[in-house]
């Protein structure tokens, strides 16, 4: 019966996918702002019918990736002084506008570009709570940011940094290391306070993220192995059969 190896390599599909998502979340253990990424699996059950099936035998579960989650726990906040670099404490995400639409960041390292808005890393204007790009002109200076996100200079309020979540915490879909597109509506998030002066480190721990990925590859080794012996298994019962006595 290939029932045994269409199991296995569920399995197998299974864990390629846990180790890839291992790798890139220790690939990106000193990307500031990541949250590390993991797999929910679930069992898919087929129910066979039509058959003389032994007690017991009737379902076959099969290992399903179900859906990709992030881990919410906050990275460790690094002193900077910088007044540019913000982190947020709480839920929530900082947007900024790319060539591709908006898309949210908890990457807070920001800087001035010629024109003197406010951008990320990249180059991308960060938002206000109207979806507009923060201009600083050098007379504001210098600036502080309150922990609900208020931009003021030597000349007053200049603006209110928007922080934002999906309504469903699942629909986000990676760009790049630092960028996440929302796939479904976001909301304002209470709760949530911007720290100036920080930086938001990653939440990846790359021991344990090495470790995961030991035991990952044992259990790859492992179903293989099963699937190359269940294999060989049937060839030789084939033989047998067509084997005249």
């Amino acid at each position: 019966m290939q029932n045994a190896i269409a199991l296995a390599l569920s399995r197998v599909v299974g864990v390629e996918r846990l180790i890839d998502i291992t790798a890139n979340n220790i690939a990106n253990s000193a990307t500031d702002g990541y949250k590390a990424e993991r797999i929910a699996f679930s069992d898919w059950v087929s129910r066979q019918t039509g058959t003389a099936a032994p007690r017991g035998g009737e379902t076959i579960i099969y290992t399903q990736d179900r859906a990709l989650w992030r881990d919410p726990r906050e990275g460790a906040f690094v002193k900077t002084d910088n007044p540019l670099d913000l982190a947020i404490h709480g839920p929530g995400y900082f947007t900024v506008n790319t060539p591709a639409g908006p898309r949210l960041t908890r990457a807070g390292h920001f800087q001035l570009d010629a024109q003197g808005t406010l951008v990320d890393a990249e180059g991308n204007p960060l938002l206000d709570t109207n979806g507009r790009p923060i201009t600083l002109s050098p007379s504001d200076a210098p600036i502080q940011v309150a922990r609900d996100g208020t931009i003021s200079g030597a000349n007053g309020p200049i603006g209110q940094i928007g922080l934002v979540a999906p309504v469903d915490p699942t629909a986000l879909a990676a760009e790049g290391a630092t960028h996440l597109r929302a796939t479904g509506p976001t909301q304002p998030v209470s709760g949530a306070s911007i720290v100036q002066g920080m930086i938001e480190q990653s939440n990846v721990q790359p021991i344990a993220e090495l470790t995961l990925m030991i035991d990952q590859s044992r259990e790859y080794q492992f179903a293989t192995q099963f699937i190359e012996e269940e294999d060989t298994r049937q060839l030789n019962a084939i033989s047998k059969i067509l084997t005249p006595a």
